[in-house]
């Protein structure tokens, strides 16, 4: 028993779902939300004595994690969250923003009320979350409504590679900025409003634009430091 009076969480290894499978969430949703930062080195003993499991979950967990861009392993440097560079998040950016825009047309088209709801729900959650100042449970909210939106759209196949992009760009949506957060807010309820009007053309183009803002807006921060580091380089 905790200390709380609860009894204490069982560890994954302790949990009766596939390992690789509890395992492979738990590695991959430390990533999306910032747990891990890009660079940071992934040591499987370390992962394994974490969450109480043998080596070979964490080990097939990791190579899973790779064919999705999101670990970098090498038989040299081991395992690593991966860095992506500028340019290839720039294609990234433009190719999410294409995909999010058909699946927000899609969901106007479709009209689910029952998963609409659950989008409103969420919708709801990120702005008070907002205008309380939980900023760090806004990274896991913006996920959780992207998701709900690609199921909206009623096609399986564009759903799953919408979840691999979003992974890959999750840093888009940074929690450490406030002003973009409450522009990302704003333009999530005018593209819900659009779907929710049924105007496809509307919602196509919200949604596209609030990829390439939100990913310029990224790109810009970066810029801003590369410059700033290398302003401290010079003699």
């Amino acid at each position: 028993m905790a200390k709380d009076g609860k009894p204490p969480a069982k560890r994954l290894g302790e949990q009766h779902n596939s390992l690789h499978d509890l395992v492979y969430d738990e590695i991959r949703s430390a990533i999306v939300n910032g747990r891990l930062k890009p660079g940071e080195r992934l040591v499987e003993e370390r992962l394994a004595e974490e969450y109480g499991v043998s080596r070979n979950p964490v080990r097939e967990a990791l190579r899973a994690l790779s064919t999705e861009g999101l670990v970098d392993v090498s038989s040299r440097r081991g395992a690593h969250v991966a860095h992506i560079a500028p340019e290839k998040l720039q294609e990234i950016i433009e190719i999410r923003a294409l995909l999010e825009s058909h699946n927000a047309r899609l969901a106007a088209r479709h009209k689910n009320p029952v998963v609409l709801k659950s989008v409103e729900a969420i919708l709801l959650k990120g702005q008070t979350a907002l205008s309380v100042g939980r900023l760090k449970s806004l990274r896991d909210l913006n996920e959780q409504f992207h998701k709900a939106l690609a199921q909206a759209g009623n096609s399986e196949l564009l759903s799953e590679m919408l979840g691999a992009l979003r992974a890959r760009s999750a840093l888009l949506f940074s929690p450490d900025n406030p002003e973009r957060q409450a522009l990302n807010w704003k333009e999530h309820a005018g593209i819900l409003q659009a779907i929710l009007d049924g105007d496809e053309d509307t919602a196509a183009k919200r949604a596209m634009a609030h990829v390439l803002g939100a990913g310029e807006a990224h790109l810009k921060a970066l810029r801003s430091v590369a410059d700033a580091e290398s302003a401290d380089q010079l003699p």
